[in-house]
């Protein structure tokens, strides 16, 4: 299935899970989120990936072995998850956790509404 962005959101949200997750730093998909004071129930989790990329002065801070390294596994503070979930009431958004932490009190990470997307007709092959 092919998804076409119909929305930039880009605003940080709460996010709930019947069960928290094991790794805070790693979570899986949440159950729901919270955004303009509305819940959305997620029923799918359509796709999911990591981005480890440094950038910037954080790029260049580390041997290139490490860098690769990073880039596998990931590093204290950087790093993003990603989840394309379909909601219950079928809206398709791009939703992250962002693991970099705001300051030296709020070392935690931040979920993040990032888009709107909506499902392509394919032509059939």
């Amino acid at each position: 299935m092919e998804y076409r962005p119909i929305r930039f959101i880009n605003e940080e949200v709460m996010v709930y899970f019947s069960q928290q997750p094991m790794l805070e730093k790693k979570p899986d998909c949440p159950d729901g989120f919270t955004w303009g004071q509305v819940d959305h129930t997620i029923v799918e989790t359509i796709s999911e990936w990591v981005n480890y990329d440094r950038s910037g002065r954080m790029a260049r801070n580390m041997t290139p072995t490490h860098t690769e390294t990073a880039k596998r596994r990931g590093s204290w503070g950087v790093g993003e998850f990603y989840f394309r979930v379909r909601t219950e009431a079928g809206r398709i958004f791009d939703l992250y956790y962002d693991r970099a932490p705001k300051s030296v009190h709020d070392r935690k990470g931040h979920w993040f509404l990032d888009r709107e997307l909506e499902e392509m007709n394919c032509p059939d092959d």
